[in-house]
């Protein structure tokens, strides 16, 4: 027997719908608002969500997120009195189950409850019965647990996947872990950089060619395409091949079949294909710059992995992580990390994800070879910039909606002039806790914190400090 939550404010609807979950045999519950749904989501075991659209207090297409990462991940199906087909690609975009509308046949309404029933069971019963091989792939956030679903599920198969995500974000690694989790996992496991390709050798690179074939050819060589045979081939940034190469790859992906530069017959690769893109290639399919049908052939299945933004609960796992391992690489002992590190990194945006966080961690180890614990103050300048510019902008938001100094006379300064001010504090106690620190050593306090000989003495002399103390 499931569990079902109905999320509707309209109780006629709320009726139908019970009566008919009832009759299917399973316990059903319901939610007149949204934040009843909430809580009722978060607090209870639930295998599927039925959810309105139209909610008196909010919408339940901004609620679905919400929905689906309380703890039994429950499928949701979304409803709505409308015919909205924005709506439904939204739903659907943002992990809902189904779309249907409340006009619907009691069938219409049915079927979907038992076909997500039924997708529940089946993905319980493929579940990886070991450990999934994550090779670098840090975090438990609810986020990459959805990422890691998607990894064992496509290690599981054969098809072709589509890697998605932002520069930084370890497509590769993902794509690493689908190949090493796979029946292919002891085969290569070959890169194709299509961003790196030289136009004029794409063909060459990828297909081979034999010896005399073109100037400069003077041997044979296997292709990457070969070399890739009973293995896997990952084209990273895939949107980058010409769209020549594209009609030739297409063929080959269909085939498995190709012919190198200068050869008199086709040769077979068995390889098992995973790309990877950060750019939208539905853009590029309209604008002519990618081929439909190659779209089509490689997203068999696809895996959006999430910005270290949309994780930040996974944040001091990584710190800890590529510090221990960057630590390791240096040759010297693990440093301690203090909790303001993980309070400054929990904070800050990563618009460069996680290859950003890993160069700022080893800026910040190579700044504090000699100390034995990391502080904030070794974190890259852009960081901590980074985070007391929004802490200032945060504040300044506060105040100006009166969460603050709801009794104080004084009028407010200028946003300028008060963003001036708290980042003038905030540097003058950075050199207090530099010199501390150093002892008041100019050369450390330079390492440290990446200010020139000149630039530190101007700014002691701004603040009126010594580093005699």
């Amino acid at each position: 027997m499931a569990k079902v939550l109905l999320i509707d404010d309209d109780k006629m609807i709320c009726e139908v719908l019970s009566a008919i979950v009832r009759d299917m045999g399973h316990e059903v519950r319901c939610a007149y608002t949204l934040g009843e749904g909430l809580r009722k989501a978060s607090s209870g075991s639930f295998d599927v969500v039925f959810l309105d659209v139209g909610m008196p207090d909010g919408s339940g297409l901004d609620a679905l997120p919400a929905i689906r990462k309380a703890p039994s991940s429950p499928e949701v199906i979304i409803m709505t009195g409308l015919g909205d087909p924005e709506g439904a690609e939204l739903a659907i975009k943002n992990d809902a189950w189904d779309y249907i509308e409340k006009r619907s046949s009691i069938d219409a309404m049915a079927l979907p409850l038992v076909r997500a029933l039924q997708y529940r069971e089946e993905k319980k019963a493929r579940r990886l019965p070991v450990a999934l091989k994550r090779e670098g792939i840090v975090g438990d956030g609810p986020k990459m647990k959805a990422c890691l679903d998607l990894v064992a599920q496509a290690a599981g198969t054969e098809a072709n996947v589509l890697i998605t995500g932002e520069t930084g974000t370890g497509k590769e690694l993902v794509a690493w872990a689908i190949h090493r989790n796979s029946r292919r996992g002891e085969k290569n496991f070959v890169v194709v950089d299509c961003a790196a390709l030289p136009e004029d050798l794409v063909e060459s690179i990828l297909f081979g060619h034999e010896k005399g074939s073109f100037t400069g050819a003077d041997r044979s060589r296997d292709g990457l395409i070969k070399q890739a045979d009973r293995g896997t081939l990952f084209l990273d940034e895939v949107a980058e091949l010409p769209l020549s190469t594209q009609s030739s790859f297409l063929r080959v992906l269909h085939e498995r079949r190709f012919r190198p530069i200068g050869h008199n017959q086709e040769i077979k690769s068995e390889f098992r294909l995973i790309a990877a893109s950060n750019r939208n290639l539905d853009d590029l399919v309209k604008s002519h710059a990618f081929r439909e049908d190659l779209l089509f052939r490689l997203r068999a299945l696809t895996i959006e992995v999430p910005p270290l933004r949309e994780r930040l609960e996974d944040v001091r796992e990584l710190t800890r992580y590529y510090a221990s391992k960057l630590c390791e690489d240096y040759g010297i002992v693990d440093k301690s990390i203090s909790p303001e590190v993980f309070d400054v990194l929990a904070r800050y945006q990563w618009p460069g994800n996680v290859r950003e966080l890993v160069h700022s961690l080893e800026r910040a180890i190579s700044a504090a070879m000699e100390d034995p614990v990391l502080f904030s103050m070794h974190l890259p300048i852009q960081i901590r910039v980074g985070v007391a510019r929004a802490s200032v902008t945060s504040r300044a938001v506060a105040v100006g909606s009166g969460e603050d100094n709801l009794h104080d006379p004084k009028p407010l300064p200028k946003l300028q002039e008060f963003r001036e001010t708290t980042i003038m504090e905030a540097e003058q106690q950075y050199l207090k806790d530099l010199l501390r620190l150093t002892g008041g050593n100019v050369p450390k306090a330079c390492h440290i914190s990446g200010l020139s000989r000149s630039r530190l003495y101007s700014l002691l002399k701004k603040y009126h400090l010594s580093t005699s103390g």
